[in-house]
């Protein structure tokens, strides 16, 4: 499997939804053993998520943006920042480019919501793929879940 092989789109159905849910599942509940009842949130009702599947249509991946006041919850309540977050990729599709690819969905869906920057929390494994992608790290290390953590931003400028 290539990349050209997945389709990263936005949840557009209660059957997306249930598989944006399902990787989260796998992937911080069953894999990183983050608590159930942390996983989800309130700010799923209104988020904005993006799913990538297979050609088979079986999911790969998912991500949300947080917007308006969840987002500013996030990020400290700056106005037209939207918040990245849950993004997650199942085991057999690491390595595709996939996170690459929710990651720019997860950008363009806040483009055209007028925002200008994107910020997210990054496990600190992680911070040198988000580094690739154009994000810079800000602020202190801190936990989340009991995984270490550190603040990022990308501005969505020219």
């Amino acid at each position: 499997m290539t990349a050209a092989d997945v389709t990263v789109r936005v949840a557009r159905d209660t059957d997306d939804l249930e598989a944006c849910f399902a990787v989260r599942k796998d992937v911080f509940v069953a894999e990183q053993q983050v608590p159930e009842e942390l996983e989800y949130d309130a700010y799923d009702a209104d988020a904005v998520h993006v799913l990538a599947v297979r050609e088979d249509g079986v999911p790969l991946g998912t991500g949300r943006l947080l917007t308006g006041a969840a987002a500013a919850a996030k990020n400290g309540g700056e106005a037209g920042v939207g918040a990245l977050g849950r993004l997650a990729v199942t085991r057999s599709a690491r390595g595709l480019g996939v996170g690459a690819s929710l990651v720019a969905a997860i950008e363009d869906a806040a483009r055209a919501r007028g925002l200008t920057a994107v910020d997210l929390h990054a496990q600190t494994h992680a911070l040198g793929f988000y580094e690739r992608l154009g994000y810079e790290v800000y602020g202190p290390e801190f936990p989340d879940a009991g995984i270490p953590h550190r603040a990022m931003r990308k501005s969505l400028g020219e």
